[in-house]
């Protein structure tokens, strides 16, 4: 807890609430309320709004909490362990504080804080340590305060040692489509906690320079019909270190249940008696097209979008895809693995119906550095893909959402 000092007005005591069950009064149904009721529902509280109006937002939450919609009564604090005075008129605020300070109840006065007996700090959450700051009287000083020492947890120029779960067992993490900034502050927690970290190339590799030197870092990339490591020797080596003793992360690109076998992950854990929790990423079929403006839905253009793994050709004897159906679909299509098979990919869905001149976008190496979209239609697509040496990873969009984004007239 730090506090930007004021000599005239005295230093705030800082102290933690527990509101899990506790009703707690909310005056007051505009942004300011918006912005409050949400960690206030999140500690558990009972929270109750009383307001004529609110926020569409605030309506939205009705099932989690108490809409009174009228004026503020002194009666509405009876039983109330917290309160906040968050109306635009100073009159009505100045009276919840009067009569929260009769019933001994702390208050916090959104339009004048000097007069109200609580404050409300700049808070954030990095593991297990909630972090708040109380600038006196200065909002965003506190709050750029509370974000650097957040920020300085979350890429270990602070000791985060007591703040995360370092418990043996298995952390199955979804690094998303690739780019460091796109990682979730949950992946980023259990990297840190980690003994162990078993990737594969596809996971965000600019994060792994930030492990300890302690950390074992385990290998097993799958390459494009090349080396690959085997499913049953990556659950082997997830349960053999457990089992040590270990707190195991199966760090991978995008989310681990879209094509990424995690879910198998899960299963071996579970039957060798080995505790797993799952970090779900940012899945690649919706965030690489939406990093360069390739919508997968759009209004009076695409109501759908299927996601479907190219990795088997149509035809093959294990594939488990109706190419037929997908070609008598109108909306969108987004191929992953399947840059080997995009032409007889495409083939397939003309022969069945899909316009050859349905625009196509293959996105390589979306969201890194060598980043290039390559424009086509199912017609040209497997021209283009040897023409452009497309390669591995990629993601092929099929669809008019395409010509959105990118002028019909760049599509060949």
């Amino acid at each position: 807890m730090a506090r930007v000092s004021d000599p005239t007005v005295p230093a705030p005591y800082p102290v933690g609430l527990r509101l899990a069950g506790r009703r707690v009064v909310v005056v007051g149904g505009g942004h300011v309320a918006q912005r409050r009721v949400p960690p206030l529902l999140a500690a558990g509280a009972d929270v109750v709004v009383v307001s004529p109006e609110v926020t569409p937002a605030l309506e939205g939450m009705s099932s989690e909490l108490t809409l009174v919609l009228r004026r503020f009564e002194e009666d509405d604090l009876d039983d109330t362990w917290y309160a906040i005075a968050a109306t635009d008129d100073s009159e009505v605020n100045a009276l919840v504080l009067r009569a929260a300070d009769e019933r001994r109840i702390f208050c916090v006065r959104a339009d004048d804080a000097r007069t109200a007996s609580a404050w409300t700090p700049a808070s954030g959450r990095h593991g297990s340590v909630t972090v708040a700051v109380l600038g006196n009287r200065e909002p965003r000083q506190s709050a750029a305060l509370r974000d650097d020492i957040l920020e300085a947890l979350r890429d270990g120029r602070l000791s985060t040692t007591g703040a995360l779960d370092r418990s043996p067992g298995v952390v199955l993490v979804g690094g998303g489509p690739g780019d460091p900034d796109l990682v979730t502050v949950a992946a980023r927690h259990a990297l840190a906690s980690a003994d162990v970290v078993v990737t594969d190339r596809l996971a965000p590799r600019a994060l792994l320079d930030e492990l300890g030197p302690d950390v074992e870092l385990v290998d097993v990339t799958k390459l494009p019909r090349g080396r690959a490591a085997q499913q049953d020797e990556i659950n082997r080596v997830l349960v053999d270190r457990a089992r040590a003793g270990k707190r195991v992360v199966r760090f991978k690109g995008g989310d681990g249940f879209v094509f990424g076998r995690g879910f198998e992950e899960v299963l071996a854990c579970r039957e060798a008696g080995v505790p797993v929790t799952v970090v779900p990423g940012l899945p690649s079929p919706v965030s690489v097209p939406g990093r360069v403006g390739i919508p997968v839905t759009h209004r009076g253009v695409a109501h759908d979008f299927t996601v479907v793994s190219g990795h088997l050709a149509p035809g093959h004897p294990d594939s488990l895809v109706s190419w037929e159906s997908l070609a008598g679909l109108t909306g969108t299509l987004v191929l992953m693995m399947a840059v080997q098979n995009a032409a007889a990919i495409a083939a397939e869905l003309v022969r069945h119906g899909r316009d050859p001149r349905t625009p196509v976008a293959v996105i390589c190496d979306g969201t890194m550095p060598g980043e290039r979209t390559v424009l086509a239609t199912l017609g040209s697509l497997g021209d283009r893909i040897v023409e452009d040496d497309v390669r591995p990873p990629a993601i092929i969009v099929v669809g008019d959402v395409v010509s959105l984004a990118l002028p019909v007239e760049d599509t060949p």
